[in-house]
């Protein structure tokens, strides 16, 4: 769609001067010599190694014919939703609730039409790296309790939600949550969501790289280029600092996890692989691609050996390829996976490679040190930090949820105990860093006076819960509520689990609590009386313990999943060999096993 060119006053105001317009000629023969195309409005050249094109008179999109492309590219190509403004103001000022088209478009400022879940809308936020300060917190808290429901949700993104939201809010919630310094542009839609990083990046001892620069390099590269935006389905890229606690990296359409290449790594592939010659000892990272273990697929490594300045052109040249080469006829194959699957990692890296100044380099995995073992539940609780003299404190918030009060709480706490920091966890928890050895035990203490805990249960510092029916349409169970049931049910039980164990409750195929790699995974259900249900999935794992977990039990109503899941838990418990995990106890066994130790 052409845009409308802003009004100068004179004829004189309006003219170039030399200057810029030998820029506009230097930047469009660019443009040209790149091949880089537009995201909408108007017809879009065919890259190359695509199909032949259709006659001039009809429009494609990246090869693709108009009348071939899903409802949702035809209303990117109608107009960017980028350019929403007008329409979230007009949507403001009636205090009117969106059509299906501005349902989407304004999916991608963040702000999500939630019905018939709730007559309101949802806000989520982009945190790159998980990281972010009292004062943002306080300020969420107030935006919260002053136009939402006075509750936040933390996400599986190390991320943050605000809920039940007017219309005639929208404007002020979007410009509030900007003078914070934050944002929620790419937040929804078809865009790259939050940019993760290690909750204990700078502060962990055993980490290899202090991943947050990375990370939010990536983060701000995606704010300031339009081209970044509308791809054809949602894209996550993630940042592994190689130390103690898992990101869930491998889940990730774009994983860069921090490694170590010794002279001794290297002696063992370089007689096989010439690679290896070229690369010399130091801090790399390894990057794996196509994670989505919604569709049962983790990220793979694809022999990929960057240095970490190079992260940020890498991530910003695959985006662009899957831009231009990804599906957009059906939307259940629009994810990079299907791209990978259809071409192989090869014909991928080299488009990617045309779109770089540096050679890329795969080298086997061999050829870098050995990943250090992961703490499981490792974000609860107190560690010491490599600062000398300083501790980070985990916080378990009960199903991810917290009110306004107990983020005033818990900012103050950060402020007062520590430097005014806090991470967000993929496991939607809280950890404070750089608290004095001295005061954790009187920071721990106030933390559970807030209604938080600290100390890394077995049984329930692992339960992770998406939205859920409450709040979102797709979901076919009220997953917070069962997995607050499951929590409450624990806390009266006499059951005690040696190794830890993840539970995830999610309410549908879409798998944003990522039940396929729980321990113990659910995925909502609805019975034929009309009643919540769910089914259960077991062994799934990520990162060393990696596999999707297998299907034991099916349309289990909800309020039986606390008294089985004590059962599962306890028939672990007798039959398990010393120092076996639950993902180790569960894959030794058929399903049929299974079901049978449990049945009894």
């Amino acid at each position: 769609m052409t845009e409308t060119p802003t009004a100068f006053p004179s004829d004189s105001a309006r003219a170039f001067t030399l200057e810029q317009k030998e820029y506009l000629q230097g930047f469009m023969a660019g443009v040209s010599a790149s091949g880089q195309l537009p995201l909408t409005g108007g017809t879009a050249s065919v890259p190359s190694g695509s199909a032949a094109p259709a006659p001039a008179s009809e429009p494609v999109v990246y090869g693709t014919p108009l009348a071939d492309l899903c409802k949702e590219e035809r209303w990117k190509h109608d107009e960017n939703p980028l350019d929403a403004w007008e329409r979230l103001l007009a949507h403001s000022d009636a205090d009117k609730f969106p059509d299906p088209e501005n349902t989407y478009r304004f999916k991608t400022h963040g702000l999500f039409y939630v019905a018939p879940a709730q007559d309101s809308f949802m806000i989520r936020l982009r945190v790159p790296a998980c990281e972010i300060t009292s004062h943002q917190f306080h300020g969420l808290a107030d935006l919260a309790a002053e136009l939402g429901n006075g509750q936040v949700d933390l996400t599986t993104r190390g991320n943050l939600q605000l809920r039940e939201l007017r219309p005639r809010d929208l404007v002020a919630v979007l410009t509030r949550v900007q003078e914070l310094g934050l944002t929620s542009r790419g937040a929804g839609a078809d865009n790259i969501r939050n940019v993760t990083a290690s909750p204990n990046s700078g502060f962990d001892p055993n980490e290899l790289l202090d991943v947050r620069p990375y990370a939010k390099a990536v983060h701000h590269y995606i704010m300031n280029h339009r081209d970044c935006y509308g791809l054809p389905r949602k894209f996550n890229i993630s940042f592994d600092n190689g130390g103690s606690l898992t990101v869930a990296a491998d889940t990730n359409d774009i994983a860069f996890i921090a490694t170590r290449v010794t002279e001794a790594s290297l002696s063992r592939v370089e007689r096989v692989d010439p690679n290896a010659l070229s690369v010399s000892p130091g801090l790399y990272f390894r990057v794996l691609l196509g994670g989505i273990t919604g569709h049962q697929d983790f990220a793979r490594d694809t022999g990929l050996l960057i240095k970490p300045a190079e992260a940020t052109a890498l991530s910003a040249a695959m985006v662009r390829v899957f831009v231009e080469h990804g599906d957009r006829t059906n939307r259940k194959k629009a994810r990079l996976k299907y791209l990978l699957d259809k071409w192989g990692f090869d014909r991928f890296l080299d488009e990617v490679q045309k779109k770089l100044s540096f050679p890329l380099v795969r080298v086997p995995l061999a050829a870098c040190e050995p990943r250090r073992p992961l703490i499981k539940h490792g974000w609860i609780g107190p560690y010491k930090q490599a600062q000398r003299g300083f501790t980070s404190i985990g916080v378990g918030i009960p199903v991810g949820r917290m009110s306004a009060k107990q983020m005033h709480g818990l900012a103050t706490l950060a402020a007062n105990f520590g430097k005014g920091e806090l991470r967000l966890t993929v496991w939607q928890n809280v950890i404070i860093p750089h608290v004095p050895h001295a005061l954790v035990a009187s920071a721990s203490r106030q933390l559970q006076n807030l209604g938080f805990t600290t100390e890394a249960s077995s049984t329930t510092s692992g339960i992770v819960a998406c939205t859920g029916s409450r709040g979102c349409k797709y979901a076919a169970a009220d997953t917070k509520g069962a997995a607050a049931a499951l929590a409450k049910h624990f806390a009266s039980s006499s059951l005690s689990v040696e190794q830890p164990v993840n539970i995830h409750f999610t309410g549908c195929s879409n798998s944003c609590a990522q039940h396929y790699c729980g321990d113990i995974g659910l995925i909502g259900a609805k019975q034929p009386d009309g009643a919540d249900g769910f089914h259960i999935v077991l062994g799934g794992g990520m990162d060393h313990e990696q596999g999707i977990a297998r299907e034991v039990f099916r349309g289990v109503h909800a309020q039986e999943v606390p008294a089985l899941t004590e059962k599962i838990l306890r028939a672990y418990n007798e039959r398990k060999t010393a120092g076996e995990t639950f993902v180790q106890w569960t894959r030794r066994h058929s399903v049929k096993e299974l079901q049978e130790f449990l049945s009894a």
